[in-house]
């Protein structure tokens, strides 16, 4: 489901009336204890969800115990768009987002879903880590959202049903699900097969009865979603590295001392390598379960998939700011 761009959403107006007094408080000092909630919609078992989880326990340690984080996991508070509504109005303190949704905030943001804009993994760590990632991360303040750091997504890569994609030209008139991202769509066009948006909760259904030909994501989404049940090619091409953005609201984040904002952006910090980790192994193991469950691992030459989208790069020409951007991003060592 998209965000409209730059404006605050609520569609969803009477669910938020019933839900906003439950979270009335984001930041509640008792006993000089000030506790943040924060809610994604993420499993517990995820990656993600543990590195929020170490992300308290640096808090509170930090803190000696005068700041507490919260954590709702699997949607308990809301989907992600709930959650970002919630924390715009300042009624959650924290959330996990996609950085593709925040294309719909600011165009900065479309960048990082590019296909092949990291070089590797180390290269988008170096990027993020540094003056562009914090860059990006206070790009959102205006919305009332500020930007914590960025968690590793892992790559993106084609899971199919019935073939293995070893070259563009097998997406040929496949549906592929995608995000609800102009950027996703248009890389799969690009590459010559049909993008079809589809929100993930609905996409287990989509694969097995046939509605789309196969996905994209990660070896922990392929595996923790049992998509693996259906797609026994997993042809791992990586060809996007979007990252997941820890934000907090700058309606709670305003309310708390200079001190409390240091340790939170200190807890979020350290939280980032442990969470690296997580998912680094989480990915290992993944890739071994499903394999274990008869689905055939095959790694294509990117060179072909690269060289197919090369043109979406250079549309960008035409807006200066962006292009710029694009090649920052490039040039980082």
């Amino acid at each position: 489901m998209m965000i409209k761009k730059k404006k605050l959403i609520f569609r969803n107006f009477g669910l938020l009336l019933l839900i906003v007094p439950f979270f009335l408080v984001s930041c509640e000092n008792i006993n000089q204890t000030t506790e943040l909630k924060l809610a994604h919609g993420l499993d517990p078992s995820h990656p993600v969800h543990k590195g929020m989880v170490y992300m308290g326990q640096v808090l509170e340690e930090i803190s000696e115990g005068k700041m507490k984080l919260e954590i709702y996991p699997s949607g308990q508070l809301g989907t992600e768009q709930q959650n970002v509504e919630l924390l715009q109005i300042g009624s959650l303190a924290i959330t996990k987002v996609s950085a593709a949704v925040l294309e719909s905030f600011t165009d900065n943001y479309q960048v990082l879903g590019l296909p092949y804009i990291f070089k590797s993994k180390e290269h988008s760590y170096k990027v993020l880590d540094g003056e562009i990632g914090e860059e990006l991360l206070l790009s959102i303040d205006r919305y009332n959202m500020r930007g914590l750091c960025f968690y590793d997504a892992g790559a993106r890569s084609f899971y199919t049903i019935n073939k293995p994609i070893n070259h563009p030209d097998d997406l040929k008139g496949m549906k592929i699900r995608v995000m609800q991202s102009q950027t996703a769509m248009g890389l799969i066009r690009a590459m010559g097969g049909s993008a079809t948006p589809i929100s993930w909760g609905e996409l287990y259904t989509a694969l097995q009865s046939g509605v789309v030909d196969g996905a994209e994501n990660n070896p922990p989404s392929l595996y923790t979603s049992h998509h693996y049940e259906v797609c026994k090619y997993y042809s791992i091409n990586e060809h996007t590295m979007v990252p997941d953005v820890l934000v907090v609201s700058t309606v709670v984040w305003n309310k708390l001392t200079d001190q409390e904002k240091k340790w939170l952006s200190e807890a979020a910090k350290r939280s980032v390598p442990k969470q690296r980790e997580l998912w680094a192994e989480s990915e290992r193991e993944s890739l071994r379960i499903v394999q274990e469950n008869g689905v055939v691992i095959n790694y294509p030459d990117k060179a072909p998939f690269a060289e197919r989208v090369e043109p979406m790069i250079a549309e960008y020409e035409k807006r200066p700011e962006l292009y710029d951007l694009i090649k920052r991003i490039r040039e980082v060592e």
